[in-house]
């Protein structure tokens, strides 16, 4: 079994579960966003993400170290979950898991995720036109962007929906040009 599989075979149960507990208690989108919180703390925080994936530090520990950082900030359904994952050996797949929650919920809301690579910071009505296009592209309800700044990109952007890339850069114009001189 590849690290990829078995990864999956723990991180979607768990992150199905969590749904199903925030479905049955009416609490969808709190839970989308505690889980949102948590992707963000373990993103700014490689020291973090370190320590809840280290074997050697106890459970108590984590328990402890989760509960200053969360207990309060979150729903105490998903403070629960945490403290369920430590409790199972599975609080490495944290990350894994909220992540997985965030495509569930997109997927229950028909929101589509769209990367999007600029050349530089995209303004209001700039994200507005590319959430328009997408919901079109998509057939989405809403649209979710993940913007990242590219400078070598020259002018443009490209968006990717999942397996669909959509190249609007000056890059990808140009490319296509040359191609149809030849």
């Amino acid at each position: 079994m590849t690290g990829q599989m078995a990864t999956a075979e723990i991180v979607e149960p768990y992150a199905k579960a969590l749904m199903a507990i925030a479905t049955e208690h009416d609490l969808v989108d709190v839970i989308g966003e505690d889980t949102a919180q948590i992707l963000d703390t373990l993103k700014s925080s490689e020291e973090l993400r370190q320590f809840i994936t280290n074997p050697i530090i106890k459970p108590a520990t984590k328990k402890a170290v989760l509960a200053q950082l969360f207990e309060g900030q979150v729903h105490d359904y998903m403070f629960r979950f945490l403290r369920l994952l430590v409790d199972r050996g599975r609080i490495l797949f944290l990350q894994e898991i909220c992540a997985q929650y965030q495509v569930l919920l997109r997927e229950l809301k028909n929101i589509a995720l769209a990367e999007v690579t600029s050349a530089v910071e995209l303004s209001d009505g700039q994200r507005e036109q590319v959430r328009d296009r997408v919901k079109v592209f998509t057939n989405a309800s809403d649209v979710e962007l993940q913007i990242e700044v590219d400078p070598t990109l020259l002018g443009g952007v490209i968006i990717r929906v999942g397996s669909k890339v959509l190249d609007l850069s000056l890059r990808g114009q140009l490319r296509r040009l040359a191609l149809s001189l030849s």
